[in-house]
């Protein structure tokens, strides 16, 4: 299964996604800030960075930058709202979401771990 950092503002939706996550067998890192982030990457090698639905389009410029620069190896999923629309093209992968949590948010982390990079 895949090591998954799991980014975010909304505490609530990082630490159900986190549970969903791990209940499907992954193993997942919570980050909720720049501080939190940088950390997360220096000790970790992750799979996958899943960078959250509420997260505004700048702060999900920033996280996406730090994780490319920190954690080269990692896949980033980028959950959107349909309001919003997608941010980040050069993303590995999305997955458009309601408000809640994405019942399919661990098929399509194992799916992104196990696709040979670009």
């Amino acid at each position: 299964m895949a090591l998954v950092l799991c980014t975010g503002t909304d505490d609530v939706l990082i630490t159900t996604r986190k549970l969903i996550l791990e209940q499907a067998g992954h193993q997942a890192v919570a980050a909720r800030d720049e501080s939190e982030l940088l950390a997360a990457c220096a000790e970790h090698e992750f799979d996958v960075a899943v960078i959250g639905q509420n997260v505004s389009a700048n702060q999900k410029r920033r996280i996406n930058a730090i994780v490319r620069a920190h954690c080269p190896e990692s896949k980033v999923l980028e959950l959107f709202s349909p309001s919003m629309g997608r941010i980040l093209e050069d993303a590995d992968d999305w997955l458009e979401v309601p408000a809640d949590i994405p019942t399919d948010l661990p098929r399509r982390v194992y799916q992104l771990a196990n696709r040979i990079s670009k």
